[in-house]
């Protein structure tokens, strides 16, 4: 039962054959939502596939996959494995190829965030979703946050006191340089960027799907980690929206500290939003008067990812955010990035 965007939890006890999960990429996202689904009574970890030995057996263990059904090769699992649904946890720039061959065997997909870092693959795979009756999840998390929740009930245009925001700024730093050393986050060839097109893209998001703006151009500033200037280490961008509204972004992935902050402003006020580490995120309403006020947030009642996925796949309705919506945020992520290296504004092209 869902009331404004916040279902109840889950019952333990099923009535549902349980869904049958593919695993590719044993990583962290792998691994997290990988245990999410293993812990669910709604579904089973029935494969798991990746290229490290010593990581494959030790999450086939954790998640009691005979050793049949543990792979090196993910095309292999998916003409062996007996599945209804694939969880895509590999690099960023992986994820396209590894979403379609699932999509084409007529499987459902969990997919982390970014969709895809290349925005003529984002538009094939927003279209494909559309077209076809496999549910296509992409990983921001957001989406089932009680705090974005209530932004995106103040800017919904059928809410009875909607309005169009006017101007907003966002940020959120992190450790994300020195966490991502000696991993594939600093390969560009696999990440298809860097700190933008990895935490960052949960901020633009977020601010994306609460708010409904869409993006109209961007002009962006960022410094690089690398010589060839493909892995940003920050980045700020000044975004014009199709409403007129304007907005600022700022991304530091060499912080000490994990800390979010959001502000949203319309003629009545504002929503801020603000939080530290991967918390739930709080939401602050402001007035004209800037009185603060502070609604009800119960972050037990949020649904995990492996909740709403499952939700979306046995009762055939659209997940809570899509490849439509993971499109935008590659549309403005690689307008960005072309505006930083030409020094000049650069259209979104949605």
């Amino acid at each position: 039962m869902s009331i404004g965007g916040v279902d109840t939890p889950v019952t333990t006890a099923s009535t549902h054959t349980p869904l049958r999960i593919g695993i590719v990429g044993l990583g962290y996202i792998g691994s997290y939502v990988g245990d999410q689904f293993n812990r669910h009574p709604d579904a089973e970890v029935a494969a798991v596939c990746d290229l490290d030995a010593v990581r494959l057996a030790s999450v086939g263990d954790q998640f009691v996959v005979d050793d049949a059904h543990r792979y090196e090769s993910y095309t292999a699992m998916l003409e062996d494995a007996p599945l209804d649904a694939v969880l895509v946890g590999t690099p960023h720039t992986l994820h396209y190829e590894q979403v379609v061959a699932a999509l084409d065997r007529g499987l459902h997909v969990y997919c982390d965030k970014p969709l895809t870092t290349d925005l003529k693959r984002a538009r094939d795979l927003a279209d494909r979703s559309e077209a076809g009756e496999e549910v296509l999840m992409v990983g921001y998390q957001r989406h089932l946050q009680t705090a974005f929740w209530t932004a995106r009930d103040r800017f919904a245009p059928e809410s009875e006191d909607g309005t169009d925001p006017t101007w907003l700024t966002a940020s959120i730093t992190q450790g994300w340089i020195e966490d991502s050393a000696d991993t594939w986050r600093l390969d560009p060839d696999l990440s298809g960027g860097g700190f933008l097109y990895d935490t960052g893209s949960h901020v633009l998001d977020g601010v994306l799907w609460s708010t409904g703006l869409e993006p109209e151009s961007v002009r962006a500033s960022m410094d690089f980690h690398d010589d060839d200037q493909r892995i940003d280490r920050r980045a700020h961008l000044d975004v014009r929206f199709a409403n007129g509204a304007t907005g600022t972004f700022s991304f530091l992935g060499d912080a000490p500290a994990v800390r979010e902050h959001i502000h949203v402003w319309d003629d009545e006020g504002a929503v801020y939003l603000e939080g530290k580490q991967w918390r739930s995120r709080r939401v602050f309403e402001i007035d004209t008067e800037s009185a603060e006020y502070h609604p009800y947030i119960d972050p037990r009642r949020e649904r995990s990812r492996a909740d709403a996925f499952l939700e979306s796949v046995m009762e055939g309705r659209e997940p809570p955010a899509t490849a439509r919506d993971a499109l935008a945020v590659t549309a403005l992520t690689e307008a960005a990035y072309a505006s930083a290296r030409r020094g000049e504004r650069i259209p979104v092209e949605l």
